[in-house]
C-alpha cells in the first residue's frame, strides 16, 4: 500500500468516526478545520463534514498546509524494508492516570512538575492528556478512587514510569521538583543494579516515578 493510499484511509476513518459520533473526533476536527474552531462538540457532530474537511485534518497532522501539498509530497511506494516486513512492530506505550478532580491534576502536573497540558475534553472536563519532552500519559477523572491509597503506598505502586536521559538530569529534576515542595512518595536512590529514581505523589496519590536506567 502506498504512503498515499494510507492517508486516504485516514480521512475516510475520519469521516466514519464523524458519521459514527466518536466524542473523540470533535476536539480533533475543531483544532485542524478553522469553520469548526468556535463550535460546541455537539455542534461539530451534528454539522456536515466532508471527505475534503477529513483530508485537510489528515494534511495539517501530517505537517502540510493542505491535501494537495500532501498528495504532491507523498511518495508513490512505503519504504522497501516495510514493504519487506510485516512482523508487528509496537511504537509506544500510554499509561492512563485516574483522578478526582482533572483540573487540580492537570494544575499540578503543568505548575509542579513542568508537564504541558495537550487538551481536556467535555463539559466539565474529564479527560485529557499532559506531556513533557518525550514523556506523555493520559488523564481521567473518576467518581471516587480506584485503588486504596495505604496499598498503593505499601506495595509502591507506581501509576506512571519516566526515564530521564541522564543521571545528571535526574539529580537536576529531583532538585527543582523539591524546590517546588512537590510531595515526595520515595526520595533520590541509587539501586543495588545501578538505576537511580525517585518517586513523587499527585494530588490523588498517584505515584509517579522519574529514573535513569543504567544500562538503557
Amino acid at each position: 500500500m502506498s504512503v498515499l493510499e494510507t492517508y486516504r484511509k485516514q480521512a475516510k476513518q475520519f469521516v466514519r468516526w464523524h458519521r459514527d459520533r466518536e466524542w473523540t473526533v470533535a476536539q480533533i476536527i475543531r483544532e485542524h478545520v478553522p469553520r469548526f474552531a468556535a463550535m460546541s462538540d455537539r455542534e461539530i457532530l451534528d454539522a456536515p463534514f466532508k471527505l475534503a474537511d477529513a483530508q485537510q485534518i489528515v494534511a495539517r497532522k501530517a505537517g502540510f498546509a493542505s491535501w494537495a501539498e500532501l498528495k504532491r509530497s507523498a511518495p508513490s511506494a512505503p519504504p522497501a524494508s516495510a514493504a519487506a516486513s510485516t512482523e508487528p512492530h509496537l511504537r509506544t506505550a500510554i499509561a492512563h492516570v485516574f483522578v478526582t478532580d482533572i483540573a487540580r491534576a492537570t494544575a499540578f502536573y503543568r505548575d509542579k512538575l513542568g508537564f504541558t497540558v495537550v487538551f481536556t475534553y467535555g463539559n466539565p472536563p474529564y479527560f485529557g492528556q499532559v506531556a513533557r519532552d518525550g514523556a506523555t500519559f493520559f488523564v481521567r477523572q473518576v467518581d471516587e478512587p480506584l485503588i486504596d491509597d495505604e496499598i498503593r503506598r505499601k506495595e509502591h505502586l507506581l501509576s506512571v514510569a519516566i526515564a530521564v536521559e541522564s543521571r545528571e538530569q535526574l539529580k537536576a529534576l529531583f532538585s527543582s521538583l523539591q524546590a517546588a515542595e512537590v510531595p515526595m512518595h520515595q526520595p533520590l536512590e541509587e539501586r543495588p543494579w545501578g538505576d537511580w529514581d525517585f518517586v513523587v505523589r499527585d494530588p490523588d496519590g498517584n505515584l509517579i516515578e522519574f529514573a535513569w536506567r543504567a544500562n538503557s
